[in-house]
């Protein structure tokens, strides 16, 4: 009899183990990519210095009307040369921020990459079927992105924050001061 509960316990472990790796929450969280990393693709290999964009008075309000809340913080980081600008952004999908890069060229979206994913559900943006939705798009004057964007099932919250990342990076772009 002893001999086997013994038998069992390799067995036992070895099912515990791979119950906790399969579970959601070991996917909960993913960084795909440094902001090194986008930055250094987004610019060949020499992104330009960082800049700061306050979020005052009415650009203050039209992210806040974008997103659905106050920007959490007074200021932006980004990157430009002449004619492209470099975002990265967090957004609550559902309970977790998750971070993306934006790059926008000529007042259109030329890239879209996500840095970190934290939530449990809706990794599935992360993959290039998602973001290569983004490319070409820009934004009308009523601040909606100029072409749409199809939801993933499951990943409805963290769809919609990757859109509203999109607009906020548009909307910055076309404050930032063009040379």
């Amino acid at each position: 009899m002893a001999s086997a509960i013994s038998s069992k316990r390799p067995w036992a472990l070895l099912c515990l183990i791979l119950a906790c790796a399969f579970t959601p929450s070991a996917f909960a969280e993913g960084v795909y990519l440094s902001q090194d990393q986008f930055l250094a693709e987004s610019f060949d290999g020499e992104p330009p210095p960082a800049q700061l964009m306050w979020l005052t008075g009415p650009l203050r309000e039209q992210v806040s009307d974008i997103l659905g809340h106050a920007p959490r913080a007074a200021r932006v980081r980004y990157w430009s040369d002449a004619q492209r600008s470099a975002w990265v952004l967090e957004e609550i999908g559902k309970e977790q921020p998750i971070t993306m890069g934006f790059v926008v060229d000529n007042g259109e979206l030329h890239a879209t990459r996500v840095l970190i994913y934290r939530e449990s559900r809706g990794w599935e943006i992360r993959h290039d079927f998602f973001t290569r939705q983004f490319e070409r798009l820009r934004l009308t004057e009523q601040h909606r992105l100029s072409g749409p964007v199809d939801n993933i099932s499951g990943a409805t919250l963290s769809v919609s924050a990757a859109r509203r990342m999109a607009r906020v990076a548009l909307l910055l772009d076309r404050h930032r001061p063009h040379s």
